[in-house]
């Protein structure tokens, strides 16, 4: 039983982006036995792997099972800091690792909002967005 649970991590392709402050690699996972690796187990195994301090900081996505299963191939970021896996991730993923909330809209006013904006052009686009006062304008 306890071969089922074994997996194994390797890293192939890193490279320190310093623009970027952030290590990035492709992530091999093996995992005979079992369908998947979680994301949690694969960040606490890198962060093992790098000597990472801060967990939060490691960024897996992108993975694909192979066909007949027993590895998958995924991407993996380390940030140098919190402050700069901030500033560089895009929202989404700040949201699936919880360092950033959801705002929800209903689609109904996503859609309201694109199609004013699409009868104004230039700088004041941005403002279109907000309700407008007094109905129409002519």
């Amino acid at each position: 039983m306890a071969d089922a649970k074994a997996c194994t991590v390797r890293t192939r392709k890193f490279m320190t982006n310093r623009l970027l402050s952030r290590k990035q690699f492709v992530v091999d996972v093996l995992h005979p036995g079992r369908p998947n690796v979680s994301k949690v187990e694969l960040k606490e195994k890198l962060a093992r792997l790098y000597d990472v301090r801060d967990p939060q900081t490691i960024f897996v996505f992108g993975f694909r099972t192979q066909f007949g299963g027993g590895k998958s191939t995924g991407f993996g970021l380390i940030y140098d800091n919190l402050d700069s896996a901030k500033k560089y991730e895009p929202k989404y993923r700040l949201i699936r690792n919880g360092l950033a909330t959801k705002v929800e809209k209903s689609r109904k006013q996503i859609k309201e909002r694109k199609n004013r904006a699409k009868k104004i052009r230039g700088v004041k686009k941005a403002k279109a967005g907000d309700v407008q006062k007094g109905g129409k304008k002519r």
